[in-house]
């Protein structure tokens, strides 16, 4: 269905768009992954918490909503030629989305209580954020993308077998796929940048191919 790829392509560029984005806003704007102390932490989302929680919906509640149609629309492009690996990747990508938003949501509400409680009590707030952020943390795949790498791969297996996308797209993601699981072994989490980064140029160039109706002809 030629409506489906294009909500497909546009979704793909929205997940890039937010990576983006949300790279910036953590890194630079709110520098969150250089505070290691809870107390720091707490006192930014104090004073930061419209922006933190505008965040959070970008980079997982509305990223979950968009990767959905996205895995939606690569399923009814390559069922055809792997419908035993689409099937598994997408149920795969669905879980996935679901994780997400619901890292951002348990995030998001948990900000409200933990400022409300900072006023009484900056460090039992502390402590309650950091329990809060844990479970968000686990949720969003923190310790590892596994569910977001064997998606990749499996995507990618399946259109190198169907035919349906770019040669060379295919082999990106196979690459970044890889790199997403192996970020799950202790020591080599610091991976998860790795995969988000080239999962960008991923995205882009996958938006591109959906967008084109590229069918897989040209590397």
């Amino acid at each position: 269905m030629k409506t489906l790829q294009k909500f497909g392509g546009f979704a793909a560029l929205y997940l890039a768009v937010a990576y983006l984005i949300g790279i910036v806003l953590f890194l630079v704007v709110l520098d969150y992954p250089g505070m290691t102390d809870p107390a720091q932490k707490v006192a930014l989302l104090v004073e930061k918490q419209l922006l933190i929680f505008s965040t959070n919906l970008l980079m997982y509640v509305f990223f979950g909503v968009f990767l959905v149609v996205l895995s939606l629309a690569l399923y009814d492009r390559l069922k055809s030629g792997a419908p035993a690996i689409m099937q598994v990747a997408t149920a795969i990508g669905v879980i996935w989305a679901g994780s997400l938003i619901a890292s951002g949501m348990v995030a998001n509400a948990g900000i409200a209580p933990v400022v409300a409680l900072y006023a009484k009590d900056p460090a039992q707030a502390a402590l309650t954020w950091q329990g809060i952020e844990s479970v968000a943390s686990g949720l969003s795949n923190g310790n590892g993308e596994i569910l977001g790498g064997l998606w990749a791969l499996l995507v990618s297996l399946a259109a190198l077998r169907a035919g349906g996308l770019p040669k060379g797209l295919n082999i990106l993601g196979l690459l970044v796929g890889a790199v997403g699981i192996i970020s799950l072994i202790p020591g080599l989490t610091d991976l998860t940048g790795v995969f988000g980064l080239s999962q960008i140029i991923w995205y882009v160039w996958l938006g591109i191919a959906l967008l084109r109706g590229n069918s897989g002809k040209t590397v």
